[in-house]
């Protein structure tokens, strides 16, 4: 793989997980009250196949790091290994959302019945992520390996996820801001991840480009 196919794959990546996840957000608000299977495993299967493009956003990126700069392989290896755990951790939560809708005799709403996704979609989640945007923005902050505001944005998009990690101590009120499973932790969160992954694979996309011009012929 070299750099030009690893800036295409991660923009590729980076736009089909956005567009999946971003499509998946408003599925969550239809309802007032229990939704129909239907609307849950829609909801749920638009996950599965943006966090299957997420996995494949950071394994481009670790290569993308390893090739033009291999200095920071390093750090490029913990945002892989990082954002795996999240993005595995994710599809856990699913399979159990969609496993208890598919279970059940009565339409239920996962986001309050299973109990056991509160903290894996919440605080592990939001921990694992910051994690993963703080390593990412200080290896493009430090390399200049994708523009300068993408390094920026996610160091700070790595400081808000941290700030919800506490919200476990909050209650399990989805309608509620700062919950263990709040519509802050979970859903605002999850829309501002995803339109950040749709600018930055944009952005890495076209940068190919630029990258293969200036590779000597």
């Amino acid at each position: 793989m070299n750099e030009v196919f690893a800036r295409r794959l991660t923009g590729i990546a980076g736009v089909v997980a956005a567009v999946a996840l971003i499509v998946q957000v408003p599925l969550y608000f239809v309802y007032s009250g229990p939704p129909p299977d239907a609307n849950v495993l829609s909801r749920l299967l638009l996950g599965i196949v943006g966090l299957t493009a997420l996995v494949l956003f950071v394994t481009a990126f670790r290569e993308l790091v390893r090739r033009t700069r291999p200095d920071y392989e390093w750090a490029g290896a913990i945002a892989f290994t990082v954002g795996l755990v999240y993005a595995t951790i994710a599809l856990v939560s699913s399979g159990l959302e969609a496993g208890a809708v598919i279970a059940a005799d009565h339409p239920i709403d996962p986001t309050i019945t299973v109990s056991g996704t509160y903290i894996l979609y919440g605080s592990i989640s939001r921990l694992l992520v910051g994690l993963f945007l703080g390593t990412l923005g200080y290896v493009v902050t430090r390399t200049g390996l994708l523009p300068r505001w993408v390094g920026r944005s996610a160091s700070a998009l790595a400081v808000i996820n941290l700030a919800f990690v506490p919200s476990l101590f909050f209650g399990n009120t989805p309608a509620h801001f700062y919950a263990a499973n709040g519509w802050g932790t979970t859903a605002l969160m999850g829309v501002i991840l995803s339109w950040w992954l749709l600018a930055v694979g944009i952005s890495t996309y076209r940068g190919a480009t630029g990258a293969r011009s200036a590779v000597p012929a």
